[in-house]
């Protein structure tokens, strides 16, 4: 599914509670989760007090990160399977967290790998029911 500019820019302005949502909501339903990655591996991004992995809902929104010092960074989609079986207990064992959603002002939620994977689970259940 392709995302307009302005639908772009419009959910971009979204809070980060709304951003979450909408990331929960799209990963489940499109099987897949995007970050950024080089050859050196995915983007990192640091607050005060957690080195974290920036998580988007779609391609579209992961290259608008791409630029200035990762304009040679590439959006990567992970299955939710793999996200599961490989990132959820590898994040955690190197003890990182997830800015889930970024917006380009460096706002989004921090949460640690549990924390997201309990979302997505309440979410694929919410989708379920429907």
């Amino acid at each position: 599914m392709s995302i307009s500019s302005e639908q772009l820019n419009t959910i971009e302005t979204y809070d980060e509670e709304k951003r979450l949502s909408y990331l929960l909501q799209q990963v489940v339903s499109n099987k897949e989760i995007w970050i950024l990655a080089d050859e050196h591996g995915c983007v990192m991004l640091n607050t005060d007090d957690e080195d974290c992995v920036p998580v988007w809902p779609n391609e579209e929104f992961a290259q608008r990160w791409a630029t200035d010092e990762w304009k040679e960074c590439k959006p990567e989609a992970i299955s939710l399977t793999k996200w599961y079986s490989h990132w959820s207990t590898g994040l955690t064992d190197d003890e990182l967290a997830l800015v889930t959603f970024p917006n380009q002002a460096n706002e989004g939620f921090v949460l640690f790998p549990e924390e997201f994977e309990q979302a997505l689970l309440k979410e694929t259940k919410k989708q379920n029911r429907k």
